[in-house]
């Protein structure tokens, strides 16, 4: 039964999902996540409910995925730039301003949603906060090897906190939307010094 499931699973092609995704994404943007539905994403993508479902299970997952997608692909263990500054910085430089508006975009749409539907906040945990918290915490113990900042600083637990946080603040507190300049000169002015990583490379 598993392996006709994962043949079931298997049959849409990546162009195919890739195209799902962006009418997820867009969808989303329109009319956020609570009045987006299967049927609409069927209608938009001219796909049958049937396949959603069997595909993805349920909206939070596919929603969760597609937030997944739209994020730039290189993965973190591909940035290795020799500092933590340079790696930060190299991460953030990965999305342009209009990627980054679109994203913040999406975060409002989905902030309220992820609190109040316990499936989509498991979902986004699996497929998004999970795996992004396993990525910086290579790229900090990487520091940490290099010396650059202590094992044993209690700033280190907060980075994701930090970054998620500078980002929605952006929006929320100066009305607009996050850059490749404010991200880059947060991370210089604030995440940096609170991890007690050099400023300068």
């Amino acid at each position: 039964m598993t392996e006709v499931a994962t043949a079931r699973r298997s049959r849409i092609t990546p162009e195919r999902e890739a195209e799902l995704y962006e009418a997820v994404l867009d969808l989303l943007r329109e009319v956020g996540y609570d009045a987006l539905t299967m049927d609409a994403v069927a209608a938009r993508t001219k796909s049958s409910k049937a396949t959603l479902y069997r595909q993805w299970g349920g909206k939070a997952e596919l929603v969760a995925k597609a937030v997944r997608y739209q994020k730039p692909s290189a993965a973190f263990d591909e940035i290795d730039t020799g500092s933590l500054r340079g790696d930060l910085h190299a991460l953030t430089m990965r999305s342009d301003d209009c990627e980054m508006e679109q994203n913040a975009g999406l975060m409002r749409a989905l902030a309220m949603a992820v609190h109040g539907n316990p499936d989509l906040l498991k979902a986004f945990k699996e497929h998004l906060i999970e795996p992004e918290m396993a990525q910086f915490r290579q790229v900090l113990q990487r520091a940490v090897d290099r010396g650059e900042i202590r094992a044993d600083n209690p700033a280190i637990e907060f980075l994701m906190h930090m970054m998620i946080g500078g980002f929605a603040a952006r929006t929320l507190i100066d009305e607009q939307p996050p850059t490749q300049t404010f991200v880059l000169s947060y991370i210089d002015a604030v995440v940096l010094p609170a991890l007690g990583a050099p400023v300068t490379c």
